[in-house]
């Protein structure tokens, strides 16, 4: 099997046509309004509630900082129960709130938290639950429910990877008291850089907006100490535009995971993730989890393998938190199994909508010619 002639990476960014682009940017030169709140900035909150079906909204910047000020906002004490199988922004929020992550192992359906350990490691300290929303893949939203509602916990959601989800035709966004979406150029949907939180008590709109500008509440008015979180003219233009695109690019990414499991189910030792009835997904990864005892080879032989073939594969996410350099040896991990097993085996492949179908065969073609060669 030859190798493709141009790299093949795990994601690329959505790109809409440039005329649609340079119209919005004529807009922000006439007006020069750039940021602030401007004008395209009021319009994309308005067409996010309506896409992601929500009651209410607030943009800025990049998730992260999205996240960190629902932290924040929701003056939050303690411990925090999160899960260790997420990108380092979920725990570095929590950290840089001066609260505690308590680590809850996941489940091996499709990665998220596992609802049934997380009342174990519920103490008096416990203020609030962290979920991460994995792979396109949401968490059992109803459980998690019913143990916050039972211990009197907060709930925020890291649903950066569900943009577009439903579960039983109800926004992703509707669920907790917070959700972030992150709307990076890397993700299905994205304003370049970009962050979203939704959230259903309206009395938290003014203290988000204050606080991702600074304090500030009027030309001569700082009633609280803030950051500068918000989102700009020139962002906001390209997710106006990219909202146009969301269910084209879904759908594309759908056929792309359909020709995956297709063409991976017979292996034996590649275990792949299935849709659920009750669920509206929005394919924002193909993780495959390699039990390498059955497959004769591991994880990282086939991530190693594949560079050669020009595709570029990620081990997404490697390694866990716990892991990192800046957290090693603060965290106990004995209660981290499927964590830790998953973690050294999951490999997501390429994804997007510009990814020809032909394609995605020869990945899964040369995924096939490796273990015959192993």
């Amino acid at each position: 099997m030859n190798k493709f002639e141009q790299p093949i990476y795990v994601t690329k960014a959505f790109l809409p046509p440039i005329k649609e682009y340079y119209e919005k940017l004529k807009i922000i030169w006439d007006s020069k309004l750039l940021t602030n709140n401007g004008p395209i900035h009021n319009e994309l909150e308005l067409q996010l509630e309506k896409y992601l079906k929500v009651k209410n909204s607030v943009l800025f910047t990049n998730g992260h900082l999205a996240l960190y000020t629902a932290i924040k906002m929701l003056n939050l004490k303690g411990e925090i129960i999160t899960t260790p199988f997420t990108f380092a922004s979920t725990t570095h929020a929590i950290v840089e709130n001066n609260l505690n992550p308590i680590f809850c192992d996941i489940n091996m359906n499709n990665f998220t938290i596992d609802v049934d350990k997380i009342e174990s490691l519920i103490t008096e300290k416990t203020s609030a639950i962290i979920p991460v929303h994995v792979f396109g893949y949401p968490c059992n939203t109803k459980e998690i429910e019913k143990i916050a509602s039972k211990y009197k916990l907060k709930v925020i959601y890291d649903a950066a990877h569900v943009f577009g989800v439903e579960v039983d035709n109800i926004g992703i966004g509707n669920f907790g008291d917070v959700s972030m979406f992150s709307l990076h150029a890397t993700k299905v949907y994205n304003s370049i850089e970009g962050g979203l939180l939704t959230f259903g008590d309206e009395n938290l709109r003014n203290e988000l907006n204050n606080y991702k500008n600074f304090g500030i509440t009027g030309y001569e008015t700082v009633e609280s100490v803030g950051i500068n979180a918000k989102m700009n003219e020139f962002q906001a233009a390209m997710g106006l535009i990219n909202l146009n695109y969301i269910n084209e690019e879904i759908n594309k990414r759908k056929i792309i995971t359909n020709i995956y499991r297709a063409n991976l189910k017979d292996i034996n030792g590649i275990y792949t993730v299935d849709d659920q009835p009750n669920i509206k997904h929005n394919y924002a990864y193909f993780p495959i989890l390699i039990d390498d005892k059955k497959l004769g080879i591991t994880r990282d032989y086939l991530y190693e393998k594949l560079k050669e073939y020009n595709v570029f594969a990620r081990k997404y996410f490697y390694p866990l938190t716990p892991d990192f350099e800046c957290y090693k040896g603060l965290y106990n991990k004995s209660n981290l199994q499927n964590a830790v097993y998953v973690a050294d085996r999951i490999l997501t492949l390429p994804i997007y909508g510009e990814l020809d179908n032909k394609d995605v065969v020869k990945i899964t073609q040369i995924i096939k010619e490796i273990i015959k060669k192993s």
